[in-house]
């Protein structure tokens, strides 16, 4: 019998299948990474988790984690079909997100191909750092300055269970993510 890999997402075994990348790092929101990740998995996706650093990342329960199998900086956006930015409190995951210069490098890319992004919560942190909202309707959790953030950057935000304005999908806590797994889906379906 095979020794078990905790924290290892499985993956699609099709070589085929479309691929997504979810940026994050210690202190997640655990349903904001996980939730939307295994929507993708039972849909046949291959998902890669990419984190400063590969390895264990825990989320803010301290309870859950997750195998990083990629580092950020390992990252090519054109390999990637959908990029996923879950959100976290502002001081964890989405800060170190943001100032990581590759990630924003990311976010640009995907932005400029018109490539599918959902963001939820803090998320959209690194969306503001990359310089990609400006004109853009989207929602993020409605305190710690994110919407003025947003505001201040040029974006239109909104006060919503969830916001799709062409290849983003965003919305503003874990208690919207039944809304923003299946928008962050029929995005993805609606361009495959």
């Amino acid at each position: 019998m095979a020794a078990r890999e905790y924290g290892v997402i499985p993956q699609a075994a099709d070589d085929r299948a479309p691929r997504a990348v979810v940026l994050s790092a210690d202190a997640f929101e655990d349903l904001e990474l996980y939730v939307p990740v295994f929507r993708l998995v039972e849909a046949g996706w291959t998902v890669d988790i990419a984190a400063p650093e590969k390895g264990k990342i825990t989320g803010e329960s301290n309870w859950y984690y997750i195998m990083a199998n990629k580092s950020i900086d390992e990252i090519d956006p054109d390999g990637y079909d959908l990029l996923v930015i879950p959100g976290g409190k502002p001081h964890g995951a989405p800060t170190t997100v943001r100032n990581n210069s590759h990630a924003r490098e990311i976010a640009r890319s995907f932005f400029a191909k018109d490539k599918p992004v959902a963001a939820i919560c803090h998320g959209p942190y690194l969306l503001v750092s990359a310089g990609v909202v400006e004109g853009r309707r989207l929602t993020s959790y409605w305190g710690d300055g994110v919407p003025e953030e947003i505001t201040a950057a040029g974006g239109q935000w909104e006060d919503a269970d969830v916001v799709i304005d062409g290849n983003l999908v965003t919305s503003r806590w874990p208690m919207d993510i039944a809304a923003f797994s299946r928008e962050m889906m029929k995005l993805v379906s609606d361009r495959g």
